[in-house]
């Protein structure tokens, strides 16, 4: 008996360091795209029409490999807004939140450092690019909640398979639409405010974009109950 619940406590511990480990490195991943292709764009360009291009075509890339390859895994969650929503909606355990969000913050600041020492800047580059006042914000409330409202929304439609697509569609879309360039992340925030380029952002101004991406989270949540309601549509 001891064996067999040794065993079981092994196999538990092992899918909780799986998917905790998809968690960092997806989204370590996205965030040496997101800075990644920051820093190249100003080098490439002075026009910052053409930066902005430049990396929402490879975030947008990047989203759906990360997304596709790790959803089995995790969720490929990869966002502590998600995280909290998965949490209400009954599919993360409550134990599991702050695992997960540690580890997406974590993984976040090293995709930001990758990015910086890849390019020969300072491994740690804290960023000095102030992003504020309340439309910015309000544009941050908007990103994260059709962010949310979209994977809910094909979630509880039975159509989980094409969210990777639907996320890197819709921050496409954002990054052009949106008075923030849609961080939609707090993770992500984190990680962009350690590299002073295209795409950071100053520690500053960090805490009123966590409250627009919660605030938008729970207006996404609220609309996809609203709109999709508690349970997958029948086929």
């Amino acid at each position: 008996m001891w064996r067999r619940r040794n065993l079981l406590l092994s196999e538990v511990a092992n899918a909780i360091g799986r998917r905790l480990g998809a968690e960092i490195l997806g989204t370590w991943g996205i965030v040496t795209v997101v800075v990644g292709s920051g820093i190249m764009a100003e080098r490439l360009s002075d026009e910052v029409g053409v930066q902005l291009l430049a990396n929402t075509i490879a975030t947008a890339g990047g989203l759906i490999l990360f997304i596709t390859l790790f959803s089995p895994v995790s969720g490929a969650q990869f966002n502590p807004v998600v995280s909290v929503v998965q949490w209400l909606a009954g599919r993360l355990a409550g134990r599991d939140v702050l695992p997960f969000v540690i580890v997406q913050v974590v993984g976040a600041c090293l995709g930001a450092m990758t990015a910086n020492a890849m390019f020969g800047l300072d491994v740690v580059n804290v960023s000095d690019k102030l992003r504020e006042g309340g439309p910015i914000v309000a544009g941050e409330v908007v990103a994260t909640a059709v962010l949310v409202l979209l994977i809910e929304g094909f979630i509880r439609s039975d159509r989980a398979g094409v969210i990777p697509y639907m996320v890197a569609a819709w921050i496409t879309a954002a990054y052009w639409c949106t008075s923030s360039t849609s961080f939609a992340n707090p993770a992500v925030s984190v990680g962009r405010s350690l590299s002073d380029s295209f795409a950071g952002i100053d520690p500053s101004s960090m805490p009123m974009f966590f409250v627009g991406q919660f605030v938008g989270g729970a207006v996404g949540l609220a609309v996809a109950s609203l709109v999709f309601g508690g349970r997958l549509v029948e086929r």
